[in-house]
Formats: structure tokens, sequence, C-alpha cells
């Protein structure tokens, strides 16, 4: 079963439901430990669209022209 990354706005809404669950203190251990992973694989994929997103951003400058021109994206 291929099953497809969540974007990264689905990501971050579970990542507050996990926040909001493991708060409340009230879950065993376990299920606190499987949503802990989740958690983290969940900061993981945010990550990863986070960089993907980085390296698509271009700066724009005027050229010699007068018309713009696009530069790679330096940090």
């Amino acid at each position: 079963m291929n099953k497809e990354k969540p974007s990264f706005e689905q990501s971050i809404k579970r990542l507050d439901e996990i926040v909001k669950l493991l708060e409340k203190g009230d879950a065993p251990l376990s299920e606190s430990l499987k949503l802990f992973e989740e958690g983290t694989a969940l900061i993981s994929n945010c990550n990863g669209l986070l960089n993907e997103a980085e390296q698509k951003v271009v700066k724009l400058r005027k050229g010699a022209d007068g018309e713009p021109e696009e530069l790679p994206f330096e940090e």
C-alpha cells in the first residue's frame, strides 16, 4: 500500500491535536508513546516540506535591461 504523505497544513493540524492529547495527560503510556512517535514523523515530514519550499524560493533583482532577473536563493 502506497500511503501518500500528508500536506504541511495537515501535518501541523495533526501535530496540534497530538500536543493537546499529550498535554491532557490521561492517555496510557503506550498510547502516549505512539502519539509521540507519530508526532516526530510529522515533524520530519514538515521539515522536508519546508526544505523543498526553501529550494524553490528565488530572489528577484533588476537586471541591466531593467527587467526582473532571478537569482538562486541564498541563506
